[in-house]
């Protein structure tokens, strides 16, 4: 190693920066953040550095740096990009045995100052040895993707029932047992997505059996529209622990991939009139594995809670005592009209929009059509494909203007996407020698107009038949 990592305790201790421009700054708000007091020298201070040094009860010197100026100070951070000033301060801080660092003089510094990944009290820092700062930036930016937001939060759980689980457990193997399962399944998670009451319940089960309990869980996630690149952070975290996943016909296959590798997987998907494992025995699978201490992927398309069925499946899991989480995910009407350059709501079009399913329980397409053909609103058809001449037809008996724009967006948010773009009248027809096919959105309203001009995500050639 090139450097020795230390984390330094500066609260209440005084750092000089020489400097007051914006680079100064930058350093200045880093000293802060962790309670340094500021002494900040530079002929000119700019005020947001000033008012950052007087909420650290620090002090400014505006004029030029003396060696006076590291009197009782513990370290010295240079920011004045004018060499010979550089030079004379290291010089000085090196004379009294201080740790300094000059801003982008490597050869200068005795310490440098790494990229940092604050997730207080678990702070991440490294460094590329001054070397390629733009690497170190990027792989920041990869390291605050990949860590929890409230794994700060774990943390403190973890650290406050120490001396608890200690009187508690007087075993350390036993001990360290429990500590395993509590980082690694699901009380983490409680905690993670702040539900410290959940996670307290489940250490106690864990101490009442020795660490020997399953503690199964299930998560209920929402895949996104397709995309991969539209998933939530925690929903790519709780994939990455699943031990099995059962997954419908609507998550891509690149979503898909991002299970972790050795988890079991399970088709249960569902097309019109066919589906690989009927309801009912989809909600009892997630309880079976869940009370066989397995942590339980159930990933869907789009959103759970929107014509995902995730209702009905959380119902039968609360009603058998099953421990469970839920993770929205970006709808198909939000994901595919945003990828189409159709906005659902717009001042100049629609004040409201609506969610509408294509059939009904009982396969008809039977809905409010007095309600749905009212102006100043968008309507998103999900699974509307096979009733869509009746919906068209419908909505033009019911108020709608025959010019009414409708878009199909085939396979949203993929490099496979397709959008088909007409009207109430011609839609029909259109669609009869598109070739589209499921899965598909429909929507309906003056906003689909927007298209041409706001479409930004052209997957390829041929691919927009309006």
């Amino acid at each position: 190693m090139d450097y020795l990592p230390v984390f330094l305790d500066l609260r209440g201790r005084t750092a000089l920066l020489v400097g007051g421009g914006r680079v100064a700054l930058r350093k200045a708000e880093l000293l802060a953040a962790v309670g340094a007091r500021l002494r900040v020298v530079a002929p000119r201070i700019l005020p947001e550095l000033a008012q950052l040094v007087a909420a650290s009860g620090g002090e400014c010197h505006p004029g030029r740096f003396a060696p006076q100026h590291l009197d009782g100070v513990v370290l010295a951070i240079v920011a004045t990009g004018v060499a010979e000033v550089d030079a004379a301060v290291q010089r000085a801080a090196v004379a009294r045995a201080l740790p300094v660092n000059v801003a982008d003089r490597q050869e200068l510094c005795s310490f440098i100052l790494p990229a940092v990944v604050d997730r207080s009290p678990v702070i991440v820092a490294f460094s590329t040895g001054g070397r390629a700062p733009v690497l170190a930036r990027a792989l920041r930016a990869r390291l605050e993707a990949m860590l929890p937001a409230g794994l700060g939060r774990l943390a403190g759980f973890l650290g406050s029932r120490r001396d608890w689980l200690r009187e508690r457990v007087p075993a350390e193997a036993v001990r360290r047992r429990i500590w395993e399962r509590l980082v690694n399944g699901p009380a983490a998670e409680r905690v993670l997505a702040g539900d410290e009451a959940g996670a307290e319940r489940l250490l106690a089960q864990e101490v009442a059996t020795g660490g020997e309990a399953p503690q199964g869980e299930v998560y209920l996630v929402g895949a996104g529209p397709g995309d991969p690149d539209l998933l939530s952070f925690r929903a790519l975290r709780l994939m990455q622990q699943a031990d099995i996943v059962f997954y419908d016909r609507l998550v891509a296959p690149e979503v898909l991939a991002l299970v972790r590798r050795e988890a079991e997987r399970v088709y249960v998907g569902k097309t019109r009139g066919a589906h690989a494992v009927a309801q009912p025995r989809i909600n009892e699978l997630l309880a079976e594995q869940a009370r066989l201490g397995k942590r339980v992927l159930r990933l869907k398309g789009g959103d759970p809670f929107i014509f995902g069925r995730g209702g009905e499946e959380i119902e039968h899991l609360a009603d058998a005592g099953i421990p469970f989480q839920v993770v929205p995910g970006i709808t198909a009407a939000s994901g595919c009209a945003a990828y189409a350059g159709i906005p659902l709501t717009h001042r100049d079009h629609a004040q409201s929009v609506r969610f509408v399913t294509g059939h009904l329980r009982d396969g008809s397409v039977d809905l409010d059509w007095e309600a749905l053909a009212r102006p100043g609103q968008t309507l998103v058809f999900y699974m509307g494909l096979v009733g869509l001449p009746v919906i068209c037809g419908q909505l033009i008996a019911h108020g709608l203007t025959p010019d009414t724009p409708v878009a199909l967006i085939q396979q949203g948010t993929t490099p496979a996407q397709r959008v088909l773009v007409s009207t109430l009248r011609e839609m029909p027809r259109a669609l009869a020698t598109s070739g589209l096919r499921a899965p598909t959105l429909t929507i309906v309203g003056t906003v689909v107009g927007l298209h041409a001009r706001l479409q930004w995500f052209r997957p390829g050639e041929g691919k927009d038949q309006g």
